[in-house]
Formats: C-alpha cells, sequence, structure tokens
C-alpha cells in the first residue's frame, strides 16, 4: 500500500506537507513523521489505514479487555510490540495494534499462543495504557526478572555470603535498574509529584500522587518478590546505607529522563511488612518561577508586588506541605534577582537549583541548622535572605534579627491561614512586639486541582445544593468535572493557587501587642478588605477553573 496516495487521496495532507515531513524523515515512516509534526493526527492516519485495508478501527476508552485472554499470551511480545489481546470474536483473537504494517508481531504472537488472530487498528496510547492496567508497569521486566530466578535460584541470595552471591547479584542488577527506571519514568510521564512505593501485608503497592490526589497503579504481583532488590537499588542511587534497614534514611537522586533534568527526594522509612519508599519527583523543565504562573490574580499581585520590593521585614507564606510555598517564594525570588542583588538562602533540602542565587543545604548532623545558616549568611552580606522554614524559636529569633538589621527576609509556616503566622510566632517564644515590627505580610495558600478544558461541563446550581457561605446571587452556568482521555477519565489536569493575603497594618500590629486571638486578627482583616482561601476558591469556581466540591474539600467554611 502506498501511504503518501492514501493520505493525500483522503485529503488528509497536502504535497507541501508531505515533502516537509520527508525531509525530517531519516528513514522512519512518513506518517509518523506527520503525525510528530502536528500535520495529521494518529487518529486520522489508523481511520485511513483501516478504510483501505478493510479493517477496524476502535475506541478503546471504555473499552472491557478478556483479563483471562491475556494471560494466554506472552507478557514480554506483548511488551515489546505493544499489540494487545481484547477478545474472541468468531473464534479469533481480536488483537489491538497502532502499526497495520507490523506483521512481525502479529505473526510472533500466534505463533506463541497457538491462536488465530484478527488485528484491529487503536490509538498508541490507548494501547499502552491498557497493557499497563492489564500488565502492570513493568510488567516485561518482571518476566525476564522470574525467568532469571528459575535459572540461578534468585531467591537465594540474601542468604549467600560469598562472591558467588555477590556476582548473582550483580547478574540481575541490568533488569532491576530497568524495572526502576521505568516506573519512574511512567511516573514522569503522568506528571506525578510523588511516587509511594508501599510493601502490605500481602503484596506490594505503587500510588502515584497526581493533582495532589494519590491514584493505585498497576503492578504484576510478581514484582513482590523483587522488593528489597528495589529498594537496595533505591538507596545505591541516592547513597544511603544499603545494610541500615531499621532506621528511616533521606537521601537524593539527580537524573535526566529522556532529556529532562529531574531531581528526586528519597524517603525510606522501615514499616511492619518492610522498608516503604516515597520518591519525589521534581521536574526543573517544567516549573516556571513567575508569580501570574502561580495563580495569583492581579490585585493580590499588586500588593504582593508592594510588599517584595520593601527594603527589611519579613514576608511569609504558610501551608500544609506540598500547597506550593516553595514556587512561591522562589518567584518572588526570581522578581528580585540582579547583578545589584546578593540573594542567599538556606533550605532543608535545596529543592531548585538557580542561577544568580547563593544556595545553602542544611545539614543537621554537622551542626549547620537553619538559625545557625542564618546567623552565618549575616556575616556575607547579603540583601535577600531566604529561610526554606521556620520551625523553632531559634530561627524565628535569627530571621527577627535578620529583619532588624535591613534585610529583606523570606520564609515559610506551617499554619492553616495567614492571621494564625502571628500567634504562631508568639508561642515559639517571639516577643510580640518584635513579631509585630518585623513581619511585613503573611500569605495562606492551598493548591486546588483545574478542571480539564476538554471535557469539563456546563450545569445551573441549584440553591438547596451550594454551601452556604457561596457568594449570592449564584451565577447562571458553574462547570464540574466530566473525564475523558486527556486528562485520564479524572475530569481534573494541573493544578492552581488560592491565596489569602494579610498585609500588616497599624491595626493587625495593635493586635499581635495585645497577644489578640488568631480569630481577632482573622476578623480584622475581613473587615479591611483580606479575600479568605474559601473566597478565592469560590472566584476560581465561579470563573469556571474549579468546580465546588474540590474548593469544599480542599478548604474551611468562612462561616463555620
Amino acid at each position: 500500500m502506498d501511504i503518501e496516495s492514501v493520505l493525500q487521496h483522503r485529503g488528509l495532507v497536502t504535497e507541501d506537507q508531505w515533502r516537509d515531513a520527508r525531509a525530517q524523515a531519516g528513514g522512519r515512516r512518513i506518517d509518523s513523521v506527520l503525525v510528530e509534526m502536528g500535520l495529521l493526527s494518529e487518529e486520522q492516519a489508523l481511520e485511513a489505514f483501516a478504510d483501505e485495508l478493510g479493517m477496524e478501527f476502535i475506541e478503546l476508552g471504555d473499552f472491557e479487555v478478556d483479563t483471562e485472554l491475556v494471560g494466554q499470551f506472552p507478557t514480554a511480545a506483548i511488551f515489546r510490540h505493544e499489540v494487545l489481546p481484547l477478545d474472541r470474536d468468531n473464534g479469533s483473537v481480536r488483537v489491538a495494534t497502532s502499526d497495520p504494517f507490523d506483521l512481525e508481531a502479529l505473526s510472533e504472537l500466534s505463533s506463541l499462543s497457538g491462536l488465530q488472530l484478527d488485528p484491529v487498528l487503536a490509538r498508541h496510547d490507548d494501547i499502552v495504557e491498557l497493557i499497563k492496567t492489564h500488565l502492570g508497569v513493568g510488567g516485561d521486566t518482571i518476566t525476564e526478572l522470574v525467568a532469571r530466578q528459575a535459572d540461578d535460584g534468585v531467591e537465594l541470595l540474601e542468604e549467600i555470603d560469598d562472591i558467588d552471591g555477590d556476582l548473582a547479584d550483580e547478574a540481575q542488577a541490568a533488569s532491576v535498574i530497568r524495572l526502576v527506571n521505568e516506573l519512574l519514568i511512567e511516573a514522569l510521564e503522568l506528571n506525578t509529584t510523588d511516587l509511594h512505593i508501599e510493601p502490605q501485608e500481602h503484596g506490594l503497592r505503587v500510588r502515584y500522587r497526581i493533582d495532589g490526589m494519590l491514584s493505585p497503579q498497576p503492578v504484576p504481583p510478581e514484582i513482590n518478590q523483587f522488593y528489597s532488590s528495589i529498594v537496595t537499588r533505591l538507596k545505591i542511587m541516592s547513597r544511603l546505607n544499603i545494610a541500615e534497614r531499621r532506621l528511616p534514611q533521606d537521601g537524593r537522586i539527580k537524573l535526566r529522563i529522556r532529556g529532562r533534568e529531574i531531581d528526586v527526594r528519597v524517603s525510606i522509612i522501615p514499616m511492619i511488612h518492610g522498608e516503604a519508599v516515597v520518591l519525589r519527583l521534581l521536574d526543573k523543565g517544567r516549573m516556571v518561577f513567575d508569580l501570574v504562573n502561580v495563580g495569583l490574580p492581579d490585585e493580590i499581585i499588586a500588593v504582593f508586588n508592594e510588599l517584595i520590593e520593601l527594603p527589611h521585614g519579613i514576608i511569609l507564606v504558610t501551608g500544609p506541605t506540598g500547597c506550593g510555598k516553595t514556587t512561591t517564594l522562589y518567584s518572588c525570588l526570581n522578581e528580585l534577582k540582579s547583578t545589584t542583588t546578593k540573594i542567599i538562602t538556606v533550605e532543608d533540602p535545596v529543592e531548585y537549583q538557580t542561577e544568580g542565587i547563593n544556595q545553602i543545604q542544611v545539614h543537621s548532623k554537622i551542626g549547620l541548622t537553619f538559625a545557625h545558616g542564618l546567623r552565618s549568611i549575616l556575616r556575607h552580606d547579603p540583601d535577600v535572605i531566604l529561610v526554606g522554614e521556620i520551625r523553632d524559636s531559634e530561627t524565628a529569633e535569627a530571621a527577627i534579627q535578620a529583619s532588624l538589621t535591613g534585610h529583606l527576609v523570606f520564609s515559610t509556616l506551617h499554619t492553616n491561614d495567614a492571621a494564625s503566622a502571628f500567634t504562631r510566632l508568639i508561642d515559639m517564644g517571639v516577643e510580640p512586639f518584635l513579631a509585630s515590627s518585623t513581619v511585613e505580610g503573611v500569605m495562606a495558600q492551598r493548591l486546588v486541582r483545574r478542571l480539564c478544558e476538554e471535557c469539563r461541563e456546563p450545569y445551573t446550581p441549584e440553591e438547596s445544593e451550594m454551601p452556604a457561605d457561596f457568594p449570592r446571587p449564584l451565577p447562571e452556568v458553574l462547570y464540574r468535572p466530566v473525564g475523558c482521555r486527556a486528562c485520564r477519565e479524572t475530569g481534573f489536569s494541573g493544578r492552581t493557587g488560592i491565596f489569602e493575603l494579610l498585609r500588616t497594618d497599624e491595626g493587625v500590629r495593635e493586635l499581635c501587642v495585645e497577644r489578640a486571638s488568631s480569630s481577632r486578627i482573622r476578623k480584622y482583616g475581613l473587615e479591611n478588605g483580606m479575600t479568605t482561601l474559601r473566597q478565592s476558591g469560590w472566584e476560581k469556581v465561579a470563573a469556571g477553573i474549579t468546580d465546588v466540591e474540590e474548593i469544599s474539600r480542599i478548604t474551611k467554611g468562612d462561616l463555620v
């Protein structure tokens, strides 16, 4: 079949587009190049081929695969050729492929299974997704490991304490490395922030945190017997003690995955059924440190820009772990970064290495704490200082001392709202007059999931269904999640921030000196125009960015 004539006859590509694609082909098939260049969709090409060859093109989005049938085919061949048996039809087996010209794959599967195959066409990504769903991430690597174990008795390696045991361990290292790499690549492709590997009583559980929500991932049950090898591999990569299995360990891995630089923070903690691993993936290539990109509304950006241009004082960002505090602070530093400004940070750990900023890594074991690092920074002639977190009185006092000596200090606190930052500092032992005179502003923030723009659905809200603190009158139209291929059927894609900014004026200072409760400070802020996290969330709902349930899940009602 002449691919060019098929596509041109159907008016899918022009002669000029064909010529451009051919110039970039470099031996690759021309239809694949056209898809990569965005001149042709994969679906258009497959439908054209299906019509020309008398094949069927099917949508796999909600397809129910015959799991028992899949088990009759060799896992390695399915992964290698990226084809998937679907179901039985009139005595033959329908097999999904995205390449109608790969006759070798069908021939091998037919030979190995002894079954007659009837190929149908489907999108490549849909096939791969179903393969991982039914056979698990790294299923082909597990098959290889199981085969090796049968050959050389790998299950006895922990009991062997001689050179043969070491050599046997090295013999399977390549497959273990490949398996760990597949888990990391899969997590990265799904925009995962945290990869959880957890030993359970009856097997191993792998979960990815995507857009703030944990999502279980299918893995082959055979992976359980190689769990210790996986943990050891991760320990080696992060330079941890592979012999220590009783104490928690923290490490870091620097990787380059498909051209992208990735920092991985590793946390290993012994649990009742073995060592649990959490990997936090920091994709430098996807990070854009910009206050607009963070999601700050224009009115808050205007006030915040005034704060970060002050000559001295403390600016705090508060919220729970993983709410984007560090990203916001680095966006501030990016606004201030210049050849005439010296910026020094002290962090635990340094999450984002940034050109033009001097960064210090905390090492508590050798005495380099936040407080000690901060005191040393003051002798290094800085203009702007970032303290990763104020977590004790010593660090709080050092930060206040830095601001009193003419420095602008940024830091984070773990509090639920902006007003609680003042009472938290006072609880740490900071004198109220010092807290009130040095803290110039506090911003609380959260991250909420964005509605998928491909499938979000408009609806008219009912008065009885809306939270009592949602602004009235209700909008005529709001949006809610549906779920599609683009968002992996979740209805959400990506996250954005909601914010609560409390600027320290004379009223806040007086309340702080009086040791007023956080609720009184919060009430004062509301009376003077402060937008709460909840209100910021409702604004995002009204704008069609997120939905009511997401804000109700993330924030506490203002009327409670």
